[in-house]
């Protein structure tokens, strides 16, 4: 399950995301859930108020270069997915 915490600093995080809008650019698609109990895997995302709920932390930068993964948030749970080979599948859930 992906419980997603947002850390104010980048040397706090797991992973660092840059969102993007379309899907060619993303390396992740992900949809964002209501309740704990809905998100799964790697796509599927309930973002958490306290770091140690979380199974990752993600800071969001403002420059593509500093990524470790490029993302896009998708309207329909069906649409989260991952785009791309990536080093990080199966690490973020």
């Amino acid at each position: 399950m992906a419980k997603v915490y947002v850390v104010q600093n980048a040397y706090e995080a797991d992973v660092k995301l840059y969102l993007v809008n379309n899907e060619w650019e993303a390396d992740l698609s992900f949809y964002k859930v209501n309740y704990n109990y809905e998100a799964q895997g790697d796509t599927r995302w309930f973002f958490v108020e306290n770091s140690y709920e979380a199974s990752v932390k993600v800071f969001w930068v403002q420059n593509e270069y500093e990524a470790d993964l490029k993302v896009r948030r998708v309207q329909y749970d069906y649409e989260a997915k991952w785009n791309k080979n990536h080093k990080l599948t199966g690490c973020l859930g």
